[in-house]
């Protein structure tokens, strides 16, 4: 049964890495959103979405992202949401669940010695949190599944 999927995160590693599991939503419908433009050879969505890119430093890059991801999850309504991180990716988790969406975090394999800011948060929020590093895996969450790269 074909599912309706938000794969969002921000540019750069962090899209690398969700790019490397885009085999998992083969069949599906898939909604891409990235903090830079989508090329069809990216990952073929259904549709894709441009948001700006936003951390912690500058509030209001912030606020404007979370308005720009929840319009998308509001008027996309994803089943699952799946990310890799950062900013959107949180954001992206955050209103995917408020909405009833399943949720997936996948925190960055950069982060090899402690989990990522976004995704210590996130995490505990999410139907499945994974880590790419079996030692930073914990009983309560992230686990370990392996690496996607």
């Amino acid at each position: 049964m074909k599912k309706k999927i938000l794969a969002i995160a921000s540019s750069g590693g962090h899209w690398e890495q969700l790019l490397q599991l885009k085999e998992a939503w083969q069949g599906h419908d898939v909604i891409a959103v990235a903090t830079r433009f989508l090329y069809k050879t990216d990952i073929d969505a259904e549709k894709s979405y441009l948001v700006c890119d936003a951390h912690l430093k500058n509030y209001v890059a912030l606020i404007k992202l979370a308005f720009q991801v929840l319009f998308i999850v509001l008027k996309e309504r994803p089943e699952i949401v799946i990310t890799t991180g950062a900013a959107p990716g949180f954001f992206g988790v955050m209103f995917g669940k408020l909405t009833g969406s399943k949720t997936i975090w996948v925190d960055s394999l950069a982060n090899i010695n402690k989990l990522s800011r976004s995704g210590k948060f996130t995490g505990h929020f999410s139907d499945l949190w994974l880590t790419q590093w079996e030692h930073l895996a914990k009983p309560n969450g992230p686990n370990c599944k392996g690496k996607v790269i």
